[in-house]
């Protein structure tokens, strides 16, 4: 037996990447290395049934401790890389242990964007990316009564539905004009924004934060700018992430905006893949270089690096999707809406099923459904088959775009592309 594969990173995508290898029939030894004491779990709960107290830590586990040892997986869980030597193929723990490698997949994620304002270190301000993090929230949240969640993007909202379903009293603080404005255009914010007033909770944008004011090392109440401030006993703080790129900067890797990779997945070494949250690679779908955080493309990811380590040398094409659930509104997204020229709409908000269709240069190149799953699944089909629907056809409600996709495979397509 060889060196076999190193894998640093036990979240989704450096499960994944174990788990695939196997599924390829790769014999070699295989390594998962990870910080955190736990062994792989899904991180999507953590601000939503987890953080209500629906699910325990058993049932968000990506697989109980037995798979690894039946799939000769070793899980060194509770350990940090801390150098690469790409020379000798080898990676050095906080152990001093040293661990040869003949592939290296650096699944090594990301970490959350700190508030730098006074009073950012106060007891009662949390953040939320690891399971240890949503244990602290899940029993700050039993006891607190004003919670204020700073950022309007998925996780702020995610965990503004949870605190409100609990009856706590919510407000939303987002530094941005609209909410979810990264992510989704205006009309997607402005039903989100609707919906959680409508659910009680204050939504403020164009918020910014100037300082926290506390007692006894507690937070009491945040101050904006324009002089406002809000009481709060509980903080949450969800103002984006920033990818883990130090260790691969470290061995002289090339890092952008996460670490660079090439189509397969490769970095500058033909030794060493990076996946996941971490990477900027190449998109088919958004003609760019581009970081994607999401569960799909960590698994898609390292789905693709599994079969090329495996011998079946595979370029990364993935479609992007994402999710996000808040109360008992479900938004999906497909594609990559950024740099569209033209949307139109199926359904309403009224009723609270809509899908919104982007275009660039009359090409389909995204979709956002509200409670409307056949949209997302038709829409995911048709992009990644390079179908051409109109965007006439998109906003007619009575042209069947379910038959349109099912001549995806069939020949007949008007091709997209």
């Amino acid at each position: 037996m060889g060196a076999g594969t190193v894998i640093v990173g036990t979240g989704q995508a450096g499960f994944q990447a174990a788990a695939s290898l196997r599924a390829e029939g790769y014999a070699e030894p295989i390594t998962l290395i990870g910080e955190e004491s736990h062994i792989p779990y899904q991180r999507p709960p953590l601000s939503k049934e987890f953080a209500l107290g629906q699910q325990d830590f058993e049932s968000i586990q990506l697989r109980p401790q037995a798979f690894y040892q039946d799939h000769r997986i070793e899980l060194l869980a509770g350990q940090k890389v801390m150098a690469i030597d790409r020379v000798a193929r080898s990676v050095t723990l906080d152990s001093g242990r040293r661990i040869p490698y003949e592939k290296l997949v650096l699944a090594v994620g990301s970490r959350n964007r700190r508030l730098r304002v006074p009073g950012a270190e106060l007891d009662g301000v949390v953040y939320l990316r690891s399971l240890d993090e949503a244990m602290v929230i899940r029993d700050c949240l039993e006891i607190a009564g004003q919670v204020v969640i700073i950022g309007g993007g998925f996780i702020g909202l995610e965990l503004a539905a949870v605190a409100r379903t609990l009856g706590k009293t919510v407000t939303v603080l987002e530094a941005l004009p609209r909410l979810m404005s990264r992510a989704v255009p205006p009309v997607i914010s402005e039903f989100f924004q609707k919906l959680h007033t409508e659910k009680g909770v204050r939504v403020v944008c164009g918020a910014a934060v100037t300082k926290i004011d506390g007692s006894a090392g507690n937070v009491r109440n945040v101050a904006l700018s324009d002089g406002s401030r809000f009481p709060a006993d509980l903080m949450i703080v969800g103002i984006g992430v920033g990818p883990n790129v130090e260790l691969a900067r470290d061995a002289a890797l090339p890092v952008a905006n996460g670490i660079v990779v090439d189509e397969y997945l490769q970095t500058a070494d033909e030794n060493v893949f990076a996946i996941g949250d971490c990477v900027e690679f190449p998109c088919v779908f958004a003609s760019a270089r581009i970081r994607l955080e999401s569960v799909q493309n960590a698994a898609d990811q390292a789905q693709c690096v599994a079969a090329t380590i495996a011998g079946r040398r595979n370029a990364y094409k993935a479609l992007p999707w994402f999710w996000t659930d808040q109360y008992d509104v479900t938004l999906q997204m497909a594609g990559i809406s950024q740099g569209h020229d033209r949307v139109v709409t199926r359904g309403s908000a009224e009723t609270r099923k809509l899908s919104a269709f982007y275009f660039r240069e009359n090409r389909l190149i995204a979709i956002d459904s509200i409670n409307r799953p056949l949209d997302h699944m038709v829409g995911r089909k048709l992009m990644a088959a390079g179908v051409r629907v109109t965007p006439e056809e998109a906003a007619d409600e009575s042209f069947d775009l379910k038959k349109l996709a099912q001549t995806a495979g069939t020949g007949i397509i008007r091709s997209n592309r």
